[in-house]
């Protein structure tokens, strides 16, 4: 397995905003997918952006599949999306918890759109164009921040809203993120 290293808050790397991708269907993106994917898995994550994994670039994963950290959520396919542009459908937020591989032990309550648009490139330069809601539309949202180095505490209205997971869910049973 190839997995890396996530880096975690505090890491200034994680505070850039993320180049474009040019190139499409090459070697070099196909490992860093491979990579981010076997990252992502061995973590039990949701999502990875490549700045995570220390890769100037904009480009995310993400997939919910009976995912123990997430035991509630809706599935989300399996997705690569590469330069995405995000475009609210309402001005309708909701706040909800979030965790995230790159701020282990901890939870926020984040607000984000309910319902959005978003467009991108798979791996290969196709267009993706899905429109969304739900736990979908609040994990495209996490992941696309990275991209524009915004991590999720950033985000949080009342800070009273964020803590460490055991604290703030002591009857969990996923307490690591």
């Amino acid at each position: 397995m190839a997995t890396r290293e996530v880096l975690r808050m505090g890491d200034v790397r994680l505070l850039r905003k993320a180049g474009e991708v040019r190139l499409f269907d090459t070697p070099e993106l196909h490992a860093l997918l491979k990579d981010m994917r076997e990252t992502m898995l061995a973590m039990d994550g949701v999502g990875l952006a490549a700045p995570q994994i220390g890769v100037d670039l904009r480009v995310v994963i993400f997939e919910v599949n009976q995912n123990p950290r997430y035991p509630d959520a809706e599935t989300v396919p399996q997705t690569v999306l590469i330069n995405p542009v995000l475009t609210p459908l309402s001005d309708v937020m909701e706040e909800g918890w979030e965790g995230c591989l790159s701020v282990p032990g901890m939870r926020g309550l984040v607000p984000r759109y309910t319902h959005l648009r978003y467009q991108g490139r798979d791996e290969y330069g196709a267009l993706i164009d899905r429109t969304v809601s739900g736990f979908h539309a609040r994990v495209v949202q996490h992941e696309c921040d990275h991209l524009d180095g915004i991590l999720y505490p950033m985000r949080i209205r009342d800070m009273k809203n964020f803590g460490f997971s055991d604290v703030l869910f002591p009857d969990a049973e996923v307490q690591d993120e």
